[in-house]
């Protein structure tokens, strides 16, 4: 597996659970201290058993000073994204620029639907995907004066306002382990997070995974390395 020249960061996958309530928060305290780079975050707003990622991310900003945070993966489903952009935004300055977006498609789709989410096929959930980081990157480029638009399938906005800028380029990382998502990966995102458990063959299969991404990346046009591992 290439690492294309970024530079490696080191972080915790941490599981948001509501009780005790404090021990999420200890962990991320932890993973400060230690010296990591990212403190990252499950996301899965239907587990009664899980604090709220987004009010977790947001109380773990307040309670630390140089960590980067993210979800791993925020459930795209259940977070329209022209709100999950205007809260990153918001989050990254109110951090100084710690906040990375990191989004899955979905995948437990009883549980989605049942708090209201929309059931999607697996091709309609990439391609969902695909809208909302078009529309995350629109609103936030306030260099461009006229309204977001984007006409999706799945995803709309007609002439929503742009802004606020982060404190810095969010990066959009992306949970893939499918030909057709990893291929989106390359066309569209910064980083790919890809989680051992799900790796079918486990780290020997992270090479051909990246390949993938790669060809995909090269036939967009997009120069290497358009992203890495995270």
């Amino acid at each position: 597996m290439n690492d294309y020249g970024h530079e490696l960061l080191f972080g915790a996958f941490i599981t948001p659970v509501a009780q005790p309530a404090q021990q999420a928060v200890e962990l991320a305290l932890a993973a400060e201290r230690a010296g990591l780079d990212l403190a990252t975050f499950q996301d899965h707003p239907y587990q009664p058993r899980f604090h709220d990622t987004w009010t977790l991310l947001s109380y773990i900003a307040a309670r630390t000073q140089r960590i980067r945070i993210s979800a791993n993966v925020h459930n795209l489903p259940l977070r329209q994204p022209a709100v999950l952009a205007r809260s990153a935004a918001s989050l990254d300055l109110l951090s100084g620029g710690r906040f990375e977006m990191a989004l899955g498609a979905g995948g437990f789709w009883d549980a989605i639907a049942a708090m209201g989410g929309r059931r999607l096929s697996p091709g309609e959930s990439i391609e969902a995907l695909g809208e909302a980081i078009e529309i995350m990157r629109m609103l936030w480029d306030t260099e461009e004066r006229s309204g977001a638009r984007l006409n999706g399938k799945f995803y709309q906005v007609n002439g929503a306002k742009r802004g606020p800028a982060p404190a810095h380029p969010i990066e959009i990382w992306v949970g893939a382990y499918k030909p057709r998502i990893l291929a989106l990966v390359g066309q569209l995102a910064d980083g790919w997070v890809p989680s051992l458990a799900y790796l079918e063959n486990g780290l020997p299969s992270l090479g051909r995974m990246n390949q993938l991404i790669d060809e995909a990346a090269e036939a967009a046009g997009r120069p290497l390395p358009a992203c890495g591992v995270c």
